[in-house]
């Protein structure tokens, strides 16, 4: 069965264009031109992955995402000429799951997208597992692998399927430094190996979730111009 893309975006010519590069990598692929119309067409056409432009007139790419997270866990790829770091976290806080800025080829769109599809595929295989995993304690905070659950004082904290994700492969090596780019390809997959920023944004999350001091970790330490290392 075919990946289905939504690619919602106001430029025409952009959207033709798209849909016949990922038509041609074997995807099956439906458009629209503006948030409404893409909220619209996403309840029929039940896609697998939902790329989302953020210019676009009366709904923006903002308030779609928004929208969308409010009634499905499809993962999003904002794909916008907007391309600052405030924008980048902005989309990621609004529950985008990667943040593409354009000019962007199809090959890497597509490469994009399988990604983000592995990251979905391997988060459910393991929630689905039968498999026993390990609890890992460091001072006050339990980590619970087999429950997918983290407890501070036995208090539970919330935390998005990437943080928790993350904070899996750090305590799973405690005490060894994780290079940069271990840690995004395991994490996010091997196309994201140049994406520090990404990794540097969800340590942050990390902190500010676990750490009672987040200025001053006690938990996830920076290994400078090298990785991260847990306890």
């Amino acid at each position: 069965m075919k990946t289905k893309v939504l690619f919602i975006d106001d430029d025409r010519d952009l959207s033709e264009l798209i849909k016949l590069m990922l038509t041609k990598m074997k995807f099956e692929v439906e458009t629209a031109n503006n948030g409404i119309d893409g909220l619209k067409k996403a309840y029929v056409f039940r896609p697998d992955v939902i790329v989302l432009d953020v210019m676009m007139p009366d709904m923006d790419g903002w308030q779609t995402c928004e929208r969308f997270r409010e009634m499905t866990d499809v993962p999003i790829i904002m794909l916008t000429a907007l391309g600052s770091q405030d924008e980048v976290i902005k989309g990621l806080n609004l529950g985008a799951d990667d943040y593409l800025v354009k000019p962007i080829t199809a090959d890497e769109l597509g490469a994009r997208i399988r990604a983000v599809l592995r990251r979905v595929s391997r988060s459910s295989d393991s929630n689905g597992s039968k498999k026993t995993e390990p609890i890992f304690t460091q001072d006050n905070l339990v980590v619970d692998l087999d429950k997918y659950e983290v407890t501070i004082d036995g208090e539970r904290i919330d935390l998005s399927p990437t943080e928790f994700k993350l904070l899996a492969v750090l305590v799973k090596y405690k005490g060894r430094v994780l290079p940069h780019e271990f840690l995004l390809t395991e994490v996010w997959g091997p196309e994201y190996v140049g994406e520090i920023d990404y990794l540097r944004l969800y340590i942050s999350y990390l902190r500010r979730k676990l750490e009672s001091d987040p200025s001053n970790p006690n938990l996830i330490h920076n290994e400078w111009g090298v990785g991260y290392r847990f306890g």
